[in-house]
């Protein structure tokens, strides 16, 4: 799991690709309709595309001569699991943390020992 989330994070790291992702999150998409979205070439995309697809986020199929790009969305959902674990933790330590203000404002002395 630490390795899909490490390669996950890695692909995402890059603003270009996290903007194609968004992209296909859209729905599928050919490298030519890709190219026109953004202000680049067609090889600078087809590199951050062979990026995603290494790492497990989209998958390409040869349809003729184009090339359509999909979604894939384990490695994303593998990904939202994981913060919201990290979410629920840290949820939770605020909660304890909330519990105990509010305990030391209705009680403000500490607990002697006699």
């Amino acid at each position: 799991m630490v390795a899909i989330l490490d390669d996950t994070l890695a692909a995402l790291a890059d603003p270009t690709r996290r903007r194609i992702v968004t992209r296909l999150s859209e729905g599928t998409a050919t490298v030519s309709e890709l190219v026109r979205g953004f202000d680049l070439t067609q090889p600078t995309i087809s590199s951050h595309l062979k990026i995603l697809e290494q790492h497990g986020l989209i998958s390409r199929t040869r349809v003729g001569q184009t090339r359509p790009c999909k979604l894939e969305t384990e490695r994303l959902d593998a990904l939202g699991a994981w913060l919201g674990e990290v979410r629920a933790r840290y949820e939770a330590n605020y909660a304890r943390l909330d519990d105990l203000l509010e305990r030391l404002q209705k009680d403000p002395e500490p607990p002697t020992d006699a």
